[in-house]
């Protein structure tokens, strides 16, 4: 047994850099010793509510710093961090509780544009065994909004703000990552906190990162997704580095952190850095200096999808800097490789593997157990090996088996490899759709648009979006004498499911076009 816990990355940094600043959060600065001190109170509280080594505490906040600080505070109860997408609706809100086995769920109230705190009481009510509910408030001194619920500052009240954190094996489980499959309803990844911690610390390899000479970070990517949790929060931890937190993305507000908090590292999907660029002009006229934000940048690093050539090469010359692209999954935790920085770009590549990270191309006919590699020089499906792969999906063995045999992960993804070993993404996932930078599986979807009473069967897929990446359209054959519209189907998509994954786009059709099994041929559809 290897004693290890994931929170140790802040209460290093807290005991080497006690006074620095550790996250930054409008006119709120927290030093590492105040970040150390609030998820003390989180993990006496969780001890006092029975909650035990191992069991799972579910959170959905934005990027605030209540994220950190509860994150890390479940991590020093020894129990594992569920962290949930903040556009969840109850119904699905319920479903990760409850498949998680959440004894404990922690909720930011949000506004009224963003009702998490409503949509996650209500999928609270909805689970039998989660026992606790914490409302995170934007003002600590305020009630909770919703009547018979207390908040966390309330919860916390006698805290001291001391505790000795649970011992835990670096097998044991640290985060559990919710991620989709062509099998419909969300799997949690199990990742370990051995996964986390040596994912974050390869920040130093990857990226020059040095706690001498500590970086300051624009957190827009969210906290309950991998890439942002491991690269922004937990990789800036590791190194003693500053987090400076953007709640949602808007280019402008970016722009102007960047110049404001002298910004050293940028990470974040493609359609970010098309916003960024979009709004320079604009941010120019008003008296942004360009130059000034330029002067501080130092790294800037994308993944969740192909990087336009165009993007590339203007952020490279409008800042100085290139974008250094990776590739990963939840599954990796995320990070599975890297373009290589200080060298030269290579368009459309997501680099080498990671140190400690090996990577092939399979034969995509492969069975589990029975991973052939493709042929030399032919598109085959990535297979990862290394610190990096979870330890399964939580409770499910057979969905384990099917992507893991002898400690290669199938990612599912399509890809090339050049001469000298970088790999090229050439497809995706079958059915996998990425909007805006998150992940769309259409199976999900397409069970939802079928408990609508006039929706008979249903095919969705991605069609090309400028600003997005991609779209979610919805093809429909309407249920007999059935009569709806496109625009109530959509209207009656975005109350059901999160506004990330609801359909934008409706075609109706008599027929849907298939092949001699039944199986719906999407690459038909557009």
């Amino acid at each position: 047994m290897t004693t290890y816990n994931l929170a140790s990355l802040l209460e290093e940094s807290a005991a080497a850099y006690p006074d620095r600043t550790a996250i930054v959060f409008g006119e709120r600065r927290l030093s590492y010793t105040e970040v150390d001190t609030f998820a003390n109170m989180v993990a006496g509280l969780l001890a006092d509510r029975g909650i035990a080594p191992g069991d799972k505490v579910a959170l959905s906040c934005p990027n605030l710093p209540y994220f950190t600080i509860v994150y890390y505070g479940i991590l020093k109860a020894g129990a594992t961090v569920v962290p949930l997408n903040v556009l969840l609706k109850g119904r699905e809100v319920a479903y990760h509780l409850a498949d998680s086995d959440a004894k404990a769920y922690f909720c930011f109230q949000g506004t009224p544009e963003l009702a998490i705190g409503e949509e996650g009481y209500a999928g609270f009510q909805q689970t039998d065994g989660c026992e606790h509910f914490f409302m995170i408030t934007a003002d600590l001194a305020a009630p909770s909004p919703i009547d018979g619920t207390e908040t966390m500052a309330q919860a916390m009240g006698g805290q001291t703000g001391a505790f000795e954190t649970v011992a835990t094996d670096e097998d044991d489980t640290a985060v559990i990552l919710y991620t989709s499959g062509t099998t419909g309803q969300p799997k949690g990844a199990e990742l370990r906190h051995r996964n986390m911690r040596d994912n974050a610390l390869s920040g130093a390899a990857l990226f020059g990162a040095d706690a001498d000479r500590p970086d300051s970070y624009l957190c827009v990517l969210p906290l309950f997704h991998s890439f942002g949790q491991t690269v922004c929060q937990n990789g800036a931890f590791a190194y003693g580095g500053t987090v400076v937190m953007l709640p949602r993305f808007e280019a402008r507000a970016a722009l102007d952190l960047m110049k404001n908090e002298n910004i050293t590292f940028f990470a974040g999907v493609p359609t970010m850095y098309w916003g960024l660029l979009g709004a320079l002009e604009g941010a120019q006229a008003d008296g942004l200096d360009v130059q000034e934000v330029a002067d501080h940048l130092r790294v800037a690093v994308a993944g969740g999808s192909a990087l336009p050539v165009e993007v590339h090469k203007e952020f490279e010359r409008r800042f100085g800097v290139t974008i250094l692209e990776g590739y990963g999954l939840s599954e990796t935790s995320p990070v599975a490789s890297f373009s290589k920085y200080g060298e030269p770009v290579r368009v459309g590549s997501i680099g080498l593997p990671i140190p400690g990270v090996e990577m092939r191309l399979l034969d995509p006919a492969s069975t589990p157990g029975d991973f052939r590699d493709a042929p030399e020089g032919e598109i085959g499906e990535i297979a990862i090996k290394g610190h990096n792969i979870m330890k399964g999906y939580y409770g499910r063995p057979d969905a384990t088996a099917e992507v893991i045999s002898d400690g290669w992960f199938r990612s599912g993804d399509l890809a090339r490899r050049d001469e000298d070993g970088w790999y090229y993404i050439v497809d995706r996932s079958k059915d996998m759709i990425i909007r805006g930078g998150f992940n769309v599986y259409p199976r999900e979807i397409e069970e939802v648009l079928m408990t609508h009473p006039a929706v008979s069967l249903a095919a969705v897929i991605g069609v090309p979006h400028e600003s997005h990446g991609e779209e979610i359209k919805a093809v429909v054959i309407k249920a007999p004498g059935a009569e709806v519209t496109e625009d109530e189907l959509v209207a009656w998509g975005k109350e059901q499911m999160a506004a990330y994954k609801y359909p934008r786009i409706v075609q109706f059709l008599d027929a849907l076009p298939m092949t001699s099994t039944g199986k719906i041929l999407k690459r038909e559809l557009s």
